[in-house]
């Protein structure tokens, strides 16, 4: 793949990714992952996964329970669930060394449920590893603007 090449796909995966969040396609959003995948929304900046407090800090295994929890209709924070729009934007892609690439973008997601709008910002952090013509998550951190602040329930995919 050329470096051209590789810049469009990779933006038109997280297109996808995003799209599939909003859509509440969660089987598909889960089909993304790559079995190694790590999941992490910190409480901070610093430090490593292991080491600190975190909002999300998934493997494949519990994305997997997160996915199937979010599909019984039956989850109280996301009954009915959230009305959702991503922007993605400010993506740069790094280095692909031929196994993985990393791409860092900023986003701004709206979400909207029984009569409550919140906008969630932030910066994430996504190592992809080429599969066919596509790709597959191996990482993504997704790290929030005011994480400081009080978080209202975080029951669905950010």
């Amino acid at each position: 793949m050329t470096a051209s090449f590789d810049e469009a796909a990779v933006h038109r995966f997280l297109f996808k990714e995003a799209r599939l969040q909003d859509e509440h396609r969660y089987e598909e959003w889960e089909a993304l992952w790559a079995e190694e995948a790590h999941y992490w929304v910190p409480l901070g900046e610093e430090g490593e996964p292991e080491s600190r407090i975190s909002i999300i800090n998934d493997n494949r295994a519990r994305i997997a329970g997160r996915v199937r929890q979010l599909m019984t209709g039956r989850r109280h924070a996301q009954s009915p669930a959230s009305r959702m729009r991503r922007v993605i934007g400010n993506i740069e892609v790094g280095s692909f060394d031929g196994d993985t690439v990393r791409v860092e973008s900023n986003f701004l997601l709206i979400e909207h449920r029984r009569d409550t709008t919140r906008q969630w910002a932030g910066r994430t952090l996504h190592v992809l590893r080429p599969v066919d013509s596509d790709f597959r998550m191996l990482v993504k951190k997704v790290s929030l603007v005011d994480v400081e602040a009080p978080i209202p329930t975080l029951a669905f995919l950010i």
